[in-house]
């Protein structure tokens, strides 16, 4: 087992495109780290520089108290389960697990004691003597962290393991990892671009853009605090919600406003807003969904918490435990997740609630937060 240390990592193609820029993240040992963003991030990149598989133009990895910049691949005691499986498929599941060993030449005693000890972890004690072809989708996938287990590397690395399954099995396979980190008790880097994958898997999320770093943080932290324009409207589905309004200052009160409507801040955020010098200045608020409410089903002493505007209701969509609302206001395209028993229909003038204490605001120009 053993932590990563990245140190100032760059990935340049001899065609002079930079993959990875700077990329510095020091991983403690049994963390389950993700590494997240958009296709052409640099996230299957970083991952495969970890593996050996990509040379690093610059920087340094460790792998526990070893620097790895120029050791090969199978010295590096990593285990990669790839997004395609990548099985034999003339082999049966057992030989497919135990190949690696084999080329090793580990006992075969100790080769039969952890295929068999993988598979019933993975619950595919009754597959060993099938190949791939007669398994599903699952099974395979199974099979292929099975052959990564039976090395008992230091670290597993996984490049959208499940990005080929069906949305149910999606579902079921991140419950079967997360038990799996949790009984191997190893380090876990998971390379993802779905953020519902990263937020309910990692201990912390790496999200990148362009093959830097924005944010580094646990999954709560980074839904709630977002560092960034960027990381704010990529984590959270349906994303969120991004206004364009300006700061103004009435008495003790600020505001912000956006055509004819303004929404007051609480004091923590006012703050901020007045420390920063952004009275008077363009800025982004943002607000998530959820954090929007049909004011006539907020109860008379819950209304305080909310700051009111008018919104026209284009689209409802009754989805049983809750009811999405599209909506404009002030020529502003808003989302609001709402509780079921909201009555408005399309073409509603509709009075909606924003939640002072959830309302972000970025910095127009830098994109940075200022009320975080």
């Amino acid at each position: 087992m053993a932590g990563l240390n990245l140190k100032n990592v760059y990935k340049k193609y001899p065609n002079g495109f930079v993959a990875v820029k700077d990329f510095s993240l020091e991983i403690e040992d049994q963390e389950f780290i993700i590494f997240v963003g958009p296709s052409g991030c640099g996230k299957s990149t970083t991952l495969r520089m970890i593996a050996g598989l990509e040379e690093i133009t610059s920087g340094e990895i460790w792998i526990g108290d070893k620097l790895c910049n120029d050791v090969a691949p199978k010295d590096r005691d990593i285990a990669m389960v790839f997004q395609n499986y990548a099985l034999y498929p003339h082999m049966t599941v057992y030989d497919n697990m135990a190949f690696g060993l084999k080329l090793r030449k580990t006992p075969k005693a100790e080769i039969d004691k952890r295929v068999r000890e993988a598979a019933r972890i993975l619950d595919i004690d009754e597959n060993l003597d099938r190949k791939p072809k007669a398994l599903s989708g699952g099974q395979r996938q199974r099979v292929a962290m099975g052959r990564a287990i039976v090395r008992e590397p230091k670290v597993f690395l996984m490049d959208e393991p499940l990005s080929n399954l069906d949305a149910k099995l999606r579902v079921q396979m991140r419950t079967e990892i997360s038990k799996l980190h949790q009984r191997l008790q190893t380090t876990f880097i998971y390379v993802t671009h779905d953020q519902t994958e990263a937020l309910t898997l990692g201990t912390r999320i790496v999200v990148m853009k362009d093959g830097i770093i924005k944010q580094v943080d646990a999954p709560g932290k980074l839904y709630a605090e977002p560092d960034n324009l960027f990381v704010a409207s990529f984590i959270g589905s349906p994303q969120m919600n991004f206004i364009e309004a300006k700061a103004d200052k009435r008495g003790d009160d600020v505001f912000l406003t956006f055509g004819n409507s303004e929404v007051i801040l609480e004091k923590a955020k006012a703050d901020k807003i007045i420390e920063g010098g952004y009275i008077g200045k363009d800025v982004i608020m943002g607000i998530r969904p959820e954090d929007i409410a049909d004011m006539n089903t907020v109860l008379d002493v819950e209304k305080d918490k909310y700051t009111p505007i008018i919104a026209n209701v284009e689209v409802t969509e009754m989805l049983g435990s809750e009811t999405f609302l599209y909506m404009v206001c002030e020529g502003n395209n808003i989302t609001a997740r709402v509780d079921p028993t909201c009555e408005a229909r399309e073409g509603d003038d509709l009075k909606i609630g924003i939640e002072k204490s959830k309302i972000h605001v970025f910095d127009a120009e830098t994109e940075l937060t200022i009320t975080n």
